[in-house]
């Protein structure tokens, strides 16, 4: 199977760098979002991001038009029934990726390979909401995607070989490095990172430290390019807790259960840097 036609559900800060970097590897790409407004505004940091890279040499201004134009967004599901193959970039909530993967398998024609971005959830479980679960897979990438080289690829029980060799593939084409994971609830990466936030988040909650000497600490201690609060607020605080739950809920162990801290921060609406303050102000 050739994957000519690439398509995108979501246009948010995980879904418009998987879109970029498909159309740079030289694909169609079918960006979805559920207003004109997301999709305009995930097409404008699209375009922001190659405009960094032409100011810095790496691509051309034809090669960012040219990508730009291979990217077309769209406000109705249906559009993918044109795609090849889809990776889902919702937010990480379970029953929405559920509703979006049985209208996939309803729109998408039986060869289209469904992938999803989750970052916890794990991938069978999503599978069995469809007819093709050996054509479901994950297709778990990091934030920023245009900067980060690792790709993790996870197959269901279901998941086919063939499924598996195509999407690895396509990581190597978007110029990722893929790994490959198990199907557990966090995978490998959150499976070993967020409980290293979560343990941060109850150094606060506990006064060991303020949010600067904890990530301070790990960032001049253990060399971590990013300490785990401020890491926690890039990601996204709903994020994290969504996915210590799945942890939770999946391999019922105290060791991942959430900090409540990180409800109380989630509860009053401080998510981090997209709502302008979470561990820090982002004002």
């Amino acid at each position: 199977m050739e994957v000519k036609r690439f398509g995108v559900i979501g246009s948010g800060q995980m879904g418009n760098g998987i879109a970029q970097v498909a159309a740079a590897s030289g694909l169609d790409v079918v960006m979805s979002d559920i207003k004109e407004e997301f999709c305009e505004k995930g097409m404008g940091v699209i375009s922001n991001s190659l405009g960094r890279l032409v100011k810095k040499e790496k691509i051309s201004e034809k090669e960012r038009s040219g990508i730009l134009g291979r990217i077309t967004t769209t406000t109705d599901l249906n559009d993918m029934a044109s795609v090849d193959f889809v990776v889902e970039a919702a937010v990480e909530q379970q029953d929405l990726k559920f509703k979006i993967f049985e209208d996939l398998d309803r729109i998408c024609p039986p060869d289209t390979i469904l992938s999803t971005n989750t970052s916890s959830i794990p991938i069978g479980r999503i599978a069995a909401r469809t007819g093709r679960p050996e054509k479901v897979i994950g297709m778990h990438f990091m934030n920023p995607v245009p900067l980060m080289k690792l790709v993790e690829v996870i197959k269901g029980m279901a998941t086919s070989d063939e499924t598996f060799d195509i999407t690895w593939a396509l990581c190597e084409r978007f110029g990722k490095t893929p790994a490959r994971s198990n199907d557990f609830p966090g995978f490998i990466a959150n499976r070993i990172l967020m409980p290293m936030i979560n343990e941060a988040i109850f150094c606060l909650y506990q006064s060991v430290g303020e949010p600067e000497d904890i990530d301070t600490v790990m960032k001049l201690g253990m060399n971590h390019p990013m300490g785990p609060l401020a890491l926690a607020d890039l990601i996204g605080l709903d994020t994290c807790l969504a996915i210590m739950e799945t942890l939770y809920d999946g391999f019922k162990d105290s060791k991942y259960r959430p900090c409540p801290l990180l409800r109380k921060y989630v509860e009053a609406g401080w998510l981090g840097r997209k709502t302008g303050k979470g561990f820090y102000d982002y004002a």
